[in-house]
């Protein structure tokens, strides 16, 4: 599997991302994670609708449970051929009390944990970690990438506005 370096820190130290560095305008890969309720999920399963997938290192860690906080409530005014996906390693049953626990009912929480499909095919898997970076995919509805933000440092938020205008001229 690819190697990069030099893209994220975590706490001010360098990282090592696994797999392709992907750009804008190229085909989403697929890829295969599963749901809370352990079924299977593939970027098919959300075709014609745009995507906006946030991956997260740990849904139990302050600033992946605020930005999963923050994404649920934006996503409450996008319209309904809007989806925003949240991936992390977390066992699903983890993601199921999480969104339970937060009141999480508009973004779906899904899991790598299985094959690392997702973390290999989108090229955020932290090596030194074996958990994903903090990253964000829009998809369109034909399957292509139109906006990518890898966060540099894990520990930070995204920049929601630039996601946000970014969905909003898809629409």
């Amino acid at each position: 599997m690819q190697e990069r370096s030099g893209i994220i820190t975590f706490k001010g130290n360098p990282f090592t991302l696994l797999g392709p560095e992907l750009k804008v305008g190229d085909k989403a890969p697929d890829f295969t994670v599963v749901d809370n309720g352990l079924a299977p999920v593939t970027l098919a399963s959300h075709t014609g609708k745009i995507r906006i997938i946030s991956a997260v290192p740990s849904l139990d860690t302050p600033v992946c449970d605020t930005e999963t906080r923050r994404f649920n409530q934006e996503a409450a005014s996008l319209p309904e051929n809007v989806v925003v996906l949240t991936v992390s390693m977390d066992l699903p049953f983890a993601q199921k009390r999480w969104c339970g626990a937060a009141g999480i009912d508009r973004v779906t929480t899904l899991s790598d944990y299985q094959e690392r499909s997702f973390a290999g095919a989108y090229g955020v898997l932290i090596k030194e970690l074996k958990l994903l970076a903090r990253a964000v995919f829009i998809v369109d509805a034909r399957d292509t990438i139109r906006y990518i933000q890898i966060v540099p440092e894990v520990t930070s938020e995204p920049d929601y506005a630039a996601v946000l205008a970014a969905v909003k001229s898809l629409l």
